[in-house]
């Protein structure tokens, strides 16, 4: 129902400014050049409407009806308007929380070699499909698949766009119209509503439950095997454990089941690992390489977890099996593109020079030790004392604390580190978090205990200049 529009309602509405007066003032000429003359009008024309609806609704206090004040007031939502729609923009952020690999904030950082591959070598023209050397059409991802069968022993291997794709694709392929054999402890659901047994049946194939939830025998599988049994199928339960009375049999005995049964060994290893994380207290990650020895026939994993790269879905294992899923038509619509095949080469070849704990940013932050944290959080507080000065009201203690791997690998590893515990005398803990989420960079932190926690963990040593100016401009 309208509001009906009083005699000094209509009074005030002769003094909101119009759309052309708006657009040349002076914070509508700054923002031009970013928006664009047609986005600015509609941001104009959403401001000014806006306005009318609070005075028509009597929203407005009667000191705010004036010509100056709402040009003001119009001034300041179109700045904040254009604002909030750029910091819906892609945006480099500081990352002080503490979780390595932060889903939201884009997972894994890539390593200087693998951003210097994207923008100094594929940015612009590139051999992606074009043989240098026969100066004919050459194989796409050739050199990142050859580096991925030689660090997991494999025969072959093949890129797609994530690791839901790479199951989606190989149950398809290999298992379409068939059974699928998988243990009821493995039906997870590893996020965003991506389950397992949706999978399975939008993949065409059958799903077929065996043992519990706690406890599997090789005996299940057997009594399960038929013949529409496609796929025997191992799924690693990346974001969760289950504790205490379980059991389930190891990969090798299952590969040696389907073997005999000449049925296809799958295993859905998650985060995926090139190397033993145990040192890292990652006791439980599989390692790619093992569980190609152990028999799989066909391996899934994630190229933007544990391996540090881009997002990626990485299938390895025997050369048959991989070349089926290749020729099938689904692989071209899940396949990467040349950004994503030069970072993996790139960070692929960090660990085939076992240089992968210097160079790629995930395994550095999750090898750094408690020792050595404090050490440079002990420095860092220096620095941040003496840029702040004695009368600062942004006050702060170190303490000690624990990191998250994230990603949904190894949920129940918490690193132990050193944070640093911000306050501030004249504003809220809330306001803090919030100031350091708007600076540029913004600066994503955690609340704990009435305080703002800093890990530098995940803060690189090249971002530690520009945080300290942020912090200097709050205090």
């Amino acid at each position: 129902m309208k509001t009906e529009e009083t005699p000094s309602t209509v009074e005030n509405l002769r003094f909101l400014p119009s759309i052309d007066t708006l657009l040349r003032s002076d914070t509508a000429r700054k923002l031009l050049p970013e928006t664009g003359a047609k986005h600015l009008t509609i941001l104009a024309r959403s401001v000014i409407d806006e306005l009318r609806c609070e005075i028509q609704e009597n929203l407005k206090s009667a000191a705010e009806f004036s010509r100056e004040n709402l040009l003001t007031e119009a001034e300041h939502r179109l700045e904040h308007a254009w604002r909030s729609e750029r910091n819906t923009s892609l945006q480099r952020v500081i990352n002080a929380t503490g979780v390595i690999i932060h889903t939201n904030l884009g997972r894994a950082p890539l390593s200087e070699n693998a951003r210097k591959a994207i923008f100094e070598e594929v940015s612009g023209y590139c051999n992606l499909e074009y043989n240098l050397e026969t100066g004919k059409r050459g194989k796409r991802g050739k050199r990142a698949e050859h580096l991925l069968a030689e660090l997991t022993g494999a025969e072959s291997a093949l890129i797609v766009n994530n690791c839901a794709a790479a199951a989606f694709l190989v149950l398809t392929v290999l298992a379409s119209g068939g059974e699928v054999v998988i243990s009821r402890g493995e039906l997870v659901e590893i996020g965003g509503d991506f389950r397992v047994p949706d999978v399975l049946t939008q993949s065409g194939a059958t799903l077929r439950e065996v043992g519990t939830t706690n406890r599997t025998k090789i005996s299940d599988y057997e009594q399960a095997i038929n013949e529409n049994t496609r796929l025997l199928l191992k799924v690693h339960p990346s974001n969760y454990r289950i504790v205490g009375f379980t059991a389930a049999p190891n990969l090798a005995e299952i590969a040696d089941l389907a073997h005999r049964n000449e049925i296809l060994l799958y295993e859905d290893a998650g985060s995926g690992a090139l190397f033993d994380l145990a040192e890292y207290g990652l006791t439980d990650e599989p390692v790619i390489s093992q569980s190609i020895a152990a028999g799989a026939d066909i391996v899934t994993f994630s190229g933007d977890k544990l391996l540090g790269g881009a997002q990626s879905g990485l299938i390895v294992g025997r050369r048959e099996a991989v070349e089926r899923i290749r020729k099938h038509p689904l692989y071209r619509a899940l396949r990467v593109d040349k950004l994503i095949y030069a970072a993996l080469e790139a960070t692929l070849e960090a660990f085939r020079r076992e240089n992968f704990l210097q160079e790629i940013p995930v395994l550095k932050m999750l090898s750094a030790t408690r020792a050595e944290l404090m050490k440079r959080t002990a420095a860092f507080a220096d620095k941040l004392r003496e840029t702040l000065g004695e009368n600062s009201a942004l006050t702060f203690e170190i303490t000690e604390g624990n990191s998250v791997v994230g990603g949904g690998s190894a949920p129940d590893v918490q690193p132990a580190t050193t944070l640093l515990a911000l306050k501030h005398a004249q504003i809220s803990v809330s306001k803090l978090e919030e100031k350091l989420r708007a600076s540029k960079p913004p600066v994503i932190t955690r609340i704990l205990d009435d305080k703002v926690l800093i890990d530098l963990r995940t803060v690189s040593e090249n971002e530690e200049g520009e945080f300290l100016e942020i912090l200097k401009q709050i205090g």
